[in-house]
């Protein structure tokens, strides 16, 4: 990586390591086991009907391969940045600014929905101004330092954890559930099954958090390769609990048309008062996403304006808490304008595009280390480039175009950028 980037005074600019395996772990189920399981399975199911395990399955396969390319790349390049670093490492300067401007403007765009689904949740006629003090409250958090955010993490981890396992365990002892309900049937369309694999897949990608820590963690050789796979894992069997789960209750057809699927799943399974705490617990999943997507997003912010992609006033670090202060505050100000003035639930799609585009980069990075460098298996880097791109385009059509124009446009500040600087 070559020298570390330089304060004025001459010391070296980093971020502090303090994180070990556990704290890494805990950040990425804190991004992953977040909203999305409240959320994510009733418009899956739409897509997929009696297909959503099958749509689950792919998503992880894919899910899994990415998290090896990334935790091997992350091994090599333990540095602020995640695939934005390896992109340009590996592949040159263009790919890597694509990787990081696709992460940084469509996890923008998520942090201002997990803000906004706060708000809903804990009082919907006052979404805005709840959304907006969640961001100030997180951002304000994370500003503190790296440790206080894994702290929170482990708390918001345990909460949501504790919810989700009773929705399960009530599901599964009713007398309404029916393991019928898993069998698949004609309505698991291809098509449909590869859409709900995009869907899905935007909930688990929560562990490019912990590769965006890189400079942030203890002994990164080995604790990221450590964090990556677990976190994964263990946000895999979460996952396929609570689906199979409230598939038994709802059946395919049910969760698809569930405005609130782990709600409606309480009811059917004949305990309603479960309900309020199932609410309750969406908005903490909500705030853990939210803390963990304002956290990656300005690291990344850091890498990209060390290179001067950004503003290089951005890439500060704070002389006492350790963290990228100004680009913290920045996203955070970012996301609570979004969060105050629009709706942007129609911008996670474009969001979901921009992440699998992300990970396309991460999985081509990876298939240039050689053996030395720790290369996996050849075909895990291959099935998740491949992967990637198909679950990007099979996403719906107005999530492509609108994706594909994102991409678009910061491909072309990349290019005017460069002729100004040629010019010079």
């Amino acid at each position: 990586m070559g020298k570390a980037p330089m304060t004025v005074s001459g010391v070296p600019d980093e971020l502090q390591r303090r994180l070990g395996v556990p704290d890494a772990v805990m950040i990425g189920l804190g991004s992953m086991i977040g909203a999305g399981i409240f959320a994510a399975l009733a418009p899956a199911a739409r897509s997929a009907g009696s297909g959503l395990l099958l749509g689950l399955a792919v998503a992880a396969v894919v899910a899994y391969c990415n998290a090896t390319s990334s935790a091997r790349l992350a091994a090599r390049y333990p540095a602020s940045g995640g695939t934005y670093v390896y992109g340009r490492e590996r592949l040159g300067d263009f790919w890597g600014y694509l990787a990081g401007w696709g992460f940084v403007v469509g996890k923008t765009a998520s942090c201002a929905a997990m803000a906004l689904t706060v708000g809903s949740y804990v009082w919907p006629g006052q979404a805005h101004a709840v959304a907006v003090a969640a961001v100030v409250a997180l951002t304000a958090v994370n500003y503190a330092g790296v440790q206080k955010s894994a702290l929170l993490t482990r708390v918001i981890v345990a909460v949501v954890l504790a919810v989700l396992a009773s929705v399960v365990v009530a599901a599964l002892t009713s007398a309404t559930s029916d393991a019928t309900r898993l069998d698949i049937g004609s309505d698991a369309a291809f098509g449909g099954v590869l859409q709900a694999a995009g869907l899905l897949f935007f909930a688990f990608a929560g562990y490019a958090r912990i590769a965006t820590l890189g400079e942030e963690v203890r002994d990164p050789a080995r604790t990221i390769p450590r964090a990556i796979p677990v976190a994964l894992g263990i946000a895999l069997a979460v996952y396929a609990a609570v689906a199979v789960a409230v598939l038994t209750v709802l059946g395919p057809r049910g969760l698809g048309e569930a405005a609130a699927p782990l709600s409606d799943a309480a009811r059917a399974a004949g305990v309603g008062w479960l309900s309020p705490v199932v609410r309750t617990g969406a908005a903490v999943a909500a705030l853990g996403s939210l803390l963990a997507l304002i956290l990656g997003v300005s690291r990344t912010t850091l890498a990209m304006a060390r290179d001067r992609h950004l503003p290089h006033t951005l890439a500060a670090v704070h002389p006492k808490f350790k963290v990228p202060h100004r680009a913290e505050l920045l996203v955070g100000a970012v996301v609570a304008v979004l969060a105050a003035t629009v709706d942007v639930r129609g911008a996670i799609g474009f969001s979901s595009f921009a992440v699998l585009v992300y990970y396309a980069v991460a999985n081509a990075s990876a298939l240039t280390l050689t053996p030395g460098e720790g290369r996996p298996a050849r075909a895990i880097p291959v099935v998740g480039l491949a992967g990637c791109l198909v679950l990007a385009f099979a996403l719906p059509v107005t999530s492509v175009v609108t994706g594909v124009a994102v991409v678009a446009v910061g491909a072309a500040a990349y290019g005017v950028r460069r002729m100004v600087a040629a010019g010079r």
